[in-house]
């Protein structure tokens, strides 16, 4: 397993992370895996290398931050990159989402006691929030850093724009900056082409994106339905619309993948990992099978020729994700 710098930041993680929405418990999702099926995955990713766990305080109501704390509780912490984020709510409450200094402050502790942990490598904003200032944001995740609960700082699915602004008022009040942006990107949607990821590029920002194959999609080379897309809403508020268009891109993937006697998800995500500005995506297993594709994709190297094909039939999507 490779190791990278996450951004312009001294941390190191490896080329996947394990996001572990999959993980908690199955009454929040029927498609979610309780403690004791999620326990091998955890366990294997950390055999195989990857370091860089991925969750947030919403997933399971709270639940998945518990498993995945109780499981890498059993490793060595300095050795561990755990992510989480907030914004979302657990529970009804005029302050109990959102990115205003008391959400942040009520929100970091309760993480911090469902994982069991004195600190979180990396503390995400799950969403911009149009209803707090900046500024107040910046300072409380600023006073975190400072009193050592939180390493480092990145932000999630929100527009160009937003994400320069808050980097230029990190810079002036001198603030920590965001080291990670976690986006929607794949090869059914690459609209954080024109500016996100160029912006990250230049910023010092490493792209860690969210369902990198396209809630499964892009795993199949196809549109089919399975049992999570059944009951996965936002799926379908992903994708549907351009399923028509998506489709000469589903074919350019399945052609590559048989030239290369490959499985679709291993060249899907081999693409992803030679974009610009990506350091890990952010892998969701629901079955070993998909783990073993996700580690073999680290070494297909794709020619240029082959990335061409893969994207010359691409068409322009509506914004998806962040508003």
């Amino acid at each position: 397993m490779d190791y990278v710098n996450l951004g312009r930041s001294g941390l190191k993680v490896s080329r996947l992370c394990l996001g572990a929405m999959t993980y908690g418990s199955s009454s929040w999702r029927p498609w979610v895996l309780d403690e004791k099926e999620s326990r091998p995955f955890l366990a294997r990713a950390w055999e195989e290398g990857i370091n860089f766990f991925d969750t947030a305080d919403m997933y399971s109501l709270g639940m998945s931050e518990e498993v995945v704390g109780r499981a890498l509780r059993e490793l060595p912490r300095e050795q561990v990159v755990l992510a989480t984020k907030l914004f979302n709510p657990l529970e009804d409450g005029p302050n109990q989402r959102g990115l205003g200094r008391k959400h942040v402050r009520h929100a970091v502790e309760n993480s911090l006691r469902r994982l069991g942990m004195d600190y979180i490598d990396l503390y995400q904003i799950h969403r911009f929030d149009y209803e707090t200032p900046i500024e107040e944001t910046l300072e409380a995740l600023g006073e975190l850093v400072s009193e050592g609960k939180v390493l480092y700082i990145g932000a999630s699915s929100m527009w160009a724009w937003q994400l320069a602004q808050m980097l230029a008022t990190s810079d002036r009040l001198g603030l920590p900056r965001f080291v990670s942006m976690q986006n929607h990107y794949n090869l059914l949607y690459r609209e954080e082409e024109r500016e996100m990821n160029r912006l990250c590029v230049q910023e010092g920002v490493g792209l860690i994106p969210w369902s990198p194959l396209a809630r499964g999609l892009l795993a199949r080379g196809e549109q089919v339905l399975t049992s999570r897309a059944e009951t996965d809403d936002y799926a379908e508020i992903l994708y549907a619309k351009m399923k028509a268009a998506d489709e000469p891109v589903l074919a350019a993937l399945r052609a590559v993948a048989k030239a290369r006697g490959l499985p679709p998800a291993q060249i899907a995500l081999a693409w992803l990992l030679a974009k610009p500005g990506v350091v890990a995506p952010i892998m969701g297993f629901s079955k070993l099978r998909q783990m073993d594709d996700a580690l073999a994709a680290l070494l297909v190297k794709l020619s240029a020729e082959e990335m061409a094909a893969l994207e010359k039939d691409y068409m322009p999507h509506p914004i998806a994700g962040h508003q």
